[in-house]
């Protein structure tokens, strides 16, 4: 695990956001754990896409380290722009940190991931027609039930269709490319409804790429919160630290938890590190884990 080099001290703080090979990380749950140990993590979430498998796998060996664990998971959402004639996608992150999600939500995410092996059979589909030579099935091998564009990224570039992940995704995985293929998904407050009749905490995952200017992107946290919002993820590796500021800023305004984690995928997004981030930007203190605990139980 060449990940567990070079490691700082980090008592104190947490990394709400990472992911293990269950989902599009490199490393396997057992790795996640391990890494979270040695960089003296006081707790790790893990918020795979769509899934729990890797928490579920990871928590046995948390346990014998003495790591909290945090069950978490990022889902998809759209957004409707323009008078609801165009949409783009919304992560949020749900954690359940007190018990697990009800059977509501575990079948609504058995649909989900249905709705990503559709998906991702269609984008085959188109990426052929625009001659590359990917297949579902390499795609599905690559990352099992919970393939996705990642994965296809990945295929991309072992096939010289693209130099990189970043490239792959630019001219052909991206929203705005012309062979990019979505997801039917909920809308960001139907999910949060969701997640919050389940007993979830929502939490907008790194909201810079919400892309709008700020006033605009006030207004439309704000409406999240009326629809059930819980929290907003302040720190991130995408987040320098004038930005960090200004979304702990609005969070305490609009009376939202803030959250954080690096969005850690192991060699998949190598210049990201687990609980530091991108370049040391990243230090989550472990009260932003107290303040969710402290909310789901006065639920």
């Amino acid at each position: 695990m060449s990940e567990l080099a070079d490691s700082p001290f980090l008592s104190g703080f947490v990394d709400l956001h990472a992911h293990t090979n269950e989902s599009d990380g490199s490393l396997t749950p057992a790795e996640l754990v391990a890494l979270g140990k040695q960089m003296d993590l006081a707790a790790l979430a893990i918020t795979d896409h769509d899934t729990f498998a890797g928490y579920e796998k990871a928590l046995p060996h948390a346990r014998a380290a003495g790591l909290d664990l945090v069950r978490g998971i990022e889902l998809n959402t759209r957004l409707y722009v323009d008078g609801g004639r165009t949409h783009r996608s919304v992560h949020l992150l749900a954690y359940f940190v007190n018990g697990e999600p009800s059977g509501e939500f575990t079948a609504w995410l058995e649909d989900e991931r249905t709705e990503r092996r559709n998906r991702n059979k269609a984008l085959a589909k188109v990426l052929q027609a625009n001659g590359m030579e990917v297949t579902f099935e390499e795609v599905e091998a690559r990352g099992r039930s919970l393939a996705g564009r990642p994965h296809f990224a990945r295929i991309l570039v072992d096939k010289g269709y693209a130099r990189s992940s970043e490239e792959a995704f630019r001219r052909y995985l991206a929203e705005d490319s012309p062979t990019y293929v979505a997801r039917k998904s909920k809308t960001t407050e139907e999910v949060i409804g969701i997640v919050r009749r389940a007993n979830g905490i929502p939490v907008i995952a790194h909201p810079i790429r919400l892309g709008f200017a700020r006033d605009a992107e006030r207004e439309l946290i704000a409406s999240f919160k009326r629809a059930g919002l819980v929290g907003l993820e302040i720190y991130h590796s995408e987040h320098p630290p004038l930005l960090q500021a200004y979304y702990h800023q609005l969070a305490k305004e609009l009376e939202l938890l803030p959250t954080g984690g690096s969005d850690f995928h192991g060699t998949v997004k190598p210049d990201i590190r687990l609980g530091t981030g991108a370049n040391g930007n990243v230090r989550v203190p472990s009260e932003f884990l107290k303040g969710m605990r402290a909310f789901a139980g006065a639920e």
